[in-house]
């Protein structure tokens, strides 16, 4: 690795950019988190998973914001302390990123929410130990059946939650214990960071943990989301053509189009917004490799740092604001219920988006009704009469 360059000084507009990106992000993951706890019956397994990836988002925003509001130009002992935290937070936030993208591949495509691993461990114990008490219990077999297939999968899903958790909390915090151990966190003179402390510059194998304190983990996450989504999108796209054979005798069918397509957009939108938001950290990085002077570029020292920081505010827009169910709830609670109408009006008929009618108004209305039955009545004929065929004969 080449000789360190002189430190970035970052400029007040600079700081100023990156510290409202920090804010921001805050705010979309404690929005999130938010959500997350008003509305249980919207806690599905994919959101549980989104729920982890917000703390981390939330941690690393909040270490960010402390490093380059002080802007560290030595290594002290809270230099060291943001820069663990800050680490240990961004790296998290790789690993939950794609847990998430994995969950969904394994769930849609697979048909699975867990690895081959623990399926095979969960077969196991529901042959040799559910499945005799079943037998036992013939005259109640299928009832049996049914409660014992709710209960494994809710076990698969709960050991799928822990296992990812396992992984995308343990590891980072192994390698963050690690290189606060070895001394490896420290000031890097804002050539690889923008203001706070990352791996320290005086390091001789800084090169070693950059990488595992991060950008390999990144670079792995570029290739990794990407073909991730691409195999659940062609995956959605072959149901899309295979249900479009029942589609002339199946009445709700178009209704669900509009939703399909957002779904689409999503998933091709989710690793592009996160590419295009961590690029900016890999080009300086490799550029520091390079020991080119562009590194202390101002605007790649803005977009490094807006990318670093936004992607709780990312999510926000995505899960949040972008989601249809999730924003007609919160617009509603936000305005006290005058909202609610204009919120979920889209979902129901346009009879439903009718204001409600004072009630001398519905009295007048229930008269005109009792009127119209009462004509109605004449012109149903009796048991020994006949209705004639046109008004005029």
């Amino acid at each position: 690795m080449p000789a360190p360059l002189p430190p970035t000084r970052l400029l007040a507009a600079e700081r100023g950019a990156v510290l409202l990106s920090c804010a921001l992000s805050c705010a979309g993951s404690a929005l999130l988190l938010c959500t997350h706890a008003q509305w249980p019956e919207l806690r599905t397994r994919p959101r549980q998973l989104l729920l982890h990836l917000s703390l981390a988002d939330l941690l690393s925003a909040l270490s960010y914001f402390y490093g380059v509001l002080r802007d560290f130009e030595r290594t002290s002992w809270d230099c060291v302390l943001q820069g663990a935290l800050s680490t240990f937070a961004n790296t998290s936030s790789f690993f939950w990123t794609m847990a998430i993208a994995l969950y969904l591949y394994l769930t849609i495509v697979r048909g699975s929410p867990t690895g081959t691993g623990l399926l095979w461990g969960f077969h196991a114990v529901r042959n040799h130990i559910v499945a005799p008490k079943i037998l036992t219990t013939s005259p109640l077999r299928s009832k049996a059946n049914k409660q014992t297939s709710g209960r494994m999968k809710l076990w698969i899903a709960l050991c799928a939650e822990f296992h990812f958790g396992i992984r995308s909390w343990g590891v980072p915090l192994a390698i963050t214990v690690a290189a606060v151990a070895l001394k490896k966190i420290g000031y890097d003179a804002s050539n690889v960071s923008v203001g706070w402390c990352w791996v320290n510059l005086d390091a001789e194998d800084r090169l070693l943990w950059m990488l595992l304190t991060g950008k390999v983990w990144e670079i792995l996450a570029y290739v990794t989301l990407p073909v991730l989504y691409i195999l659940i999108k062609k995956h959605i796209n072959r149901a899309h053509a295979a249900l479009s054979e029942y589609r002339p005798i199946l009445p709700g069918a178009p209704a669900l189009q509009p939703r399909a397509s957002v779904a689409d957009k999503k998933l091709i939108l989710i690793p592009v917004i996160f590419i295009f938001l961590r690029i900016w950290s890999t080009v300086r990085f490799v550029l520091t490799l390079c020991g080119s002077p562009a590194v202390q570029n101002s605007v790649l020292v803005v977009l490094h740092g807006i990318g670093n920081t936004f992607q709780g505010g990312a999510n926000c827009i995505m899960f949040v604001l972008c989601t249809r169910v999730v924003r007609a709830r919160l617009l509603a609670l936000l305005c006290c219920g005058h909202c609610g109408e204009l919120a979920w009006a889209g979902q129901g008929s346009p009879s439903s988006w009718q204001r409600p009618q004072p009630h001398g108004d519905r009295d007048r209305d229930k008269d005109k009704d009792k009127d119209k039955d009462k004509d109605k009545d004449k012109d149903v004929p009796g048991p020994g009469q006949t209705k004639p065929l046109l008004p005029s004969t």
